[in-house]
């Protein structure tokens, strides 16, 4: 009897959907389109070599620890590591505080496996990360959303927001995927004071915060959270639960990420993660900490801010010579998006058919609104291509805007 599988799915896989920039790139793998859609770092800049002379020595002096099971927690050397840029930075934490994952990703499914129950309203951005949204509507979220402006989130909406008793806030205060946009200082106090005030948690995610190349940098919500609770010299143990990602400063098919946090959290999100994979890959791991260990990382993110420096102002003046007064958009300070505001009443969804008969491609920003919402939205990656391609593309979504939009 053949199976009828459907009717064997959970329920939680009625809220499962694909993602729509997952499939948005299967439309663009030909040669002949453009696609500024993918959240995709510059694959000329991995550090190939590195990674190459690394992989090298540990198969050579450390085979049978790399190629062996490990801890949940993590390889100790990397934790340590990260534990003392952490530290350098200003956030001061220790072992006990710290998990390795494998990617941010499967740290936004640990999350929501630790702490949703099905109903939980959790408090969001809108526009906010796509992948955050997917990790979590398995789980059963429901999402109470802010509105922001190109400072952040809006502390009235944010106080609002926090009366209807979310589970927790999820952010990313620096270039914020998808809009760009990152929060001031004054903002990111007022979040973390009226987190506390309310008794919620926030998940502070930071995958883009060392890709800062114009302006001044900030502290993160994780150090203000200490600093207003008097821990600024002691073990991390206050509100906030920080992750952030190896993909974006080494190169994202390691999949590696950390997260930073109490450690009562850290603990059950360990035995999360051991029903999960057991363990993150020992090798990647180890490659990670052979490649940071003498500071090279600090070194290699130098480059990278340079190029996409490069390519974020090449974008934003082909956007200058080729849009309709009547479009406007973001101009991030950093990271790897900017956000594009068509005039009301254009629909992206539909516009993105006609930038693909031009062979160019972005991702519509409807997705990003979990409640709906943003049809005349569009982000756009300016990491992954190169200043020339950057021009030809914007160049024919420019075409595409003075023929469509009304």
């Amino acid at each position: 009897m053949q199976p009828t599988w459907n009717s064997r799915f959970a329920q939680r896989t009625q809220r499962m959907k694909s993602s729509a920039i997952r499939e948005l790139l299967k439309l663009t793998e030909r040669p002949d389109v453009i696609s500024f859609g993918g959240g995709m770092p510059a694959p000329e800049i991995f550090p190939s070599e590195e990674i190459r002379l690394a992989c090298d020595r540990i198969l050579k002096e450390n085979s049978a620890k790399a190629l062996q099971y490990g801890t949940t927690e993590g390889f100790n050397p990397l934790r340590q590591m990260i534990t003392e840029e952490a530290t350098k930075n200003g956030l001061h934490c220790d072992l006990e505080n710290i998990l390795v994952s494998s990617g941010s990703q499967q740290a936004l499914d640990l999350l929501g496996k630790v702490f949703i129950n099905p109903g939980d309203n959790i408090l969001v951005e809108s526009p906010t990360y796509l992948g955050a949204l997917q990790a979590w509507n398995a789980y059963g979220a429901e999402y109470v959303v802010v509105k922001s402006d190109e400072h952040g989130m809006l502390p009235d909406s944010l106080e609002e927001g926090l009366r209807n008793n979310p589970k927790f806030m999820y952010v990313l205060p620096n270039f914020q995927n998808p809009t760009g946009i990152t929060f001031s200082l004054e903002r990111r106090k007022k979040v973390v004071e009226l987190a506390d005030k309310y008794g919620v948690p926030i998940i502070e995610d930071d995958p883009y915060g060392q890709l800062r190349f114009e302006g001044e940098s900030l502290p993160s919500l994780a150090i203000l959270d200490a600093q207003m609770r008097g821990q600024s010299n002691s073990r991390y143990d206050g509100n906030v639960i920080y992750l952030s990602t190896f993909s974006k400063i080494l190169a994202p098919g390691i999949r590696l990420a950390w997260v930073i946090a109490p450690p009562e959290a850290v603990s059950k999100i360990v035995q999360a993660k051991q029903g999960a994979d057991l363990n993150t890959s020992s090798f990647n791991q180890m490659i990670a900490y052979e490649v940071g260990k003498d500071g090279f990382i600090s070194r290699h993110v130098e480059k990278i801010r340079s190029v996409y420096h490069e390519r974020r102002d090449v974008m934003l003046d082909a956007l200058d010579e080729h849009s309709p007064k009547s479009i406007h958009w973001t101009r991030p300070e950093g990271g790897l998006f900017l956000w594009v505001t068509l005039p009301e009443g254009n629909d992206s969804a539909e516009l993105m058919k006609e930038a693909l008969k031009q062979n160019v491609a972005f991702v519509p920003g409807g997705s990003f609104h979990p409640l709906g919402g943003g049809e005349n939205t569009i982000r756009l990656n300016f990491s992954f291509s190169n200043p020339q391609t950057i021009n030809e593309g914007i160049s024919r979504l420019g075409m595409v805007f003075k023929a469509h939009i009304h």
